[in-house]
C-alpha cells in the first residue's frame, strides 16, 4: 500500500446495530473544556433558507447543501472512546474543533447524534498503526523518534505510486489495528443545538495526502452508561485545512522535524474542491503565532435517512 488512503483491498464490513463505545469521563460538560458556549454565527458555511424554504422543511426545498462525503480510509477504528479530548500526550499546536451537525434539507440540528473525529500526529503517524510508520501505510516499523531536518515546502509533482484523478468512489481498504494507542481519536455528542467540540492538536502530513481530519456522524443510536450503542452512520467524511494555515505550522516544532514529502490541498485527490461543502474548515489564529493554538469550525449538512459509512456499502 503506498498511501494512508489509498490502499485497495476487500471492504471493510462492521455490523452498525454493534457498535458500541467505552465510557470515558461521560459525565463531562464539553464546553468547559472549551472556552464556554458556542456564539450564534460562529460557524462556517451556514446558510439561510432561501426565499420561501421553510425551515421545518415541509415545502420539500433544500435549504443547505449536503456536505460531501468521502472515503473512510484504512484506519478508523469503530468508536473507541467516547471523549472529547483526545490529545492525550501528543505534542503540536492546540487545535479546538468546533462542528455543528445539521439536517440539510430542514436545517434542524441534530441533537444527541455520535460525532468521531480521527487524525494522524506532527509526523503523520495514526496511533493504533504505529507500525505502518508515516507516508506509506506499507509496513515497517514506528518511528523511533523526530525526524531531522526541515521540510522543503510542497512537492513538484504527485509522490510516486499515488494514483491520479477522482478517489475510488467507496472504497478505503480498512487495516486492522497493529498496537492499542488510540491518541487523537474520540467520540462525543452534540448538543440540543447540533454543535459538539473537540480538543486536540493540528494534524500534520504524510506521504500522498494533504493536512486532514476524518469525521463519522451515527444517528438514531442509543446513549448509555456503556457508551452510544447501535444507530447507523449518515455520514462519512474528512476536514480539511487551507494552505496558508499548514504552511504556519510548518515552522512550528515537532511539525518542522517533519521530512516526508507534502501534499497540498490542491494537489491532493480526496479533498472535492468545494471549499466548506467539501470540508474546508473555517480557521482562526493569530498570524505570526499560530503556535499559540487554532481554532477550527464547520457546519456540516447531512441526511440522518442516509447510510454513508464511506466503504462503499450501502
Amino acid at each position: 500500500m503506498t498511501g494512508h488512503e489509498k490502499a485497495q483491498g476487500p471492504k471493510h464490513k462492521r455490523d452498525l446495530t454493534r457498535r458500541k463505545v467505552l465510557a470515558a469521563g461521560a459525565g463531562a460538560v464539553v464546553a468547559a473544556g472549551v472556552g464556554g458556549t458556542f456564539a450564534a454565527g460562529a460557524f462556517a458555511g451556514e446558510e439561510t433558507p432561501a426565499a420561501g424554504a421553510k425551515a421545518s422543511g415541509t415545502s420539500g426545498e433544500t435549504c443547505y447543501r449536503l456536505t460531501s462525503e468521502t472515503t473512510e480510509g484504512p484506519y478508523y477504528i469503530d468508536a473507541d472512546k467516547l471523549r472529547w479530548d483526545v490529545t492525550e500526550d501528543q505534542d503540536g499546536i492546540p487545535l479546538t474543533l468546533r462542528l455543528k451537525v445539521i439536517d440539510a434539507d430542514t436545517c434542524k440540528p441534530l441533537a444527541n447524534a455520535a460525532v468521531d473525529i480521527w487524525h494522524c500526529n506532527a509526523l503523520g503517524v495514526y496511533s493504533g498503526y504505529e507500525a505502518m510508520g508515516s507516508g506509506g501505510g506499507g509496513g515497517g516499523t514506528p518511528p523511533s523518534g523526530a525526524p531531522s531536518g526541515s521540510p522543503t515546502g510542497a512537492p513538484t509533482g504527485a509522490p510516486t505510486g499515488e494514483p491520479t484523478g477522482s478517489p475510488p468512489a467507496g472504497g478505503g481498504g480498512h487495516e486492522e489495528p497493529t498496537d492499542d494507542e488510540r491518541y487523537l481519536r474520540g467520540t462525543w455528542r452534540t448538543d440540543k443545538k447540533g454543535e459538539v467540540a473537540f480538543r486536540t492538536v493540528f494534524p500534520g502530513w504524510y506521504q500522498g495526502r494533504c493536512v486532514h481530519i476524518h469525521t463519522k456522524v451515527h444517528v438514531n443510536g442509543t446513549w448509555t452508561d456503556a457508551g452510544y450503542e447501535g444507530g447507523t452512520t449518515c455520514h462519512t467524511g474528512q476536514l480539511f485545512f487551507d494552505e496558508a494555515s499548514v504552511l504556519a505550522t510548518a515552522e512550528v516544532e515537532p511539525y518542522s522535524t517533519n521530512t516526508t514529502a507534502r501534499t497540498t490541498l490542491d494537489e491532493d485527490t480526496i479533498y472535492p474542491g468545494n471549499g466548506t461543502e467539501g470540508g474546508l474548515l473555517k480557521l482562526k489564529y493569530k498570524r505570526g503565532a499560530i503556535a499559540k493554538g487554532v481554532v477550527a469550525t464547520l457546519t456540516m449538512g447531512v441526511d440522518p435517512e442516509a447510510t454513508q459509512d464511506g466503504t462503499g456499502a450501502g
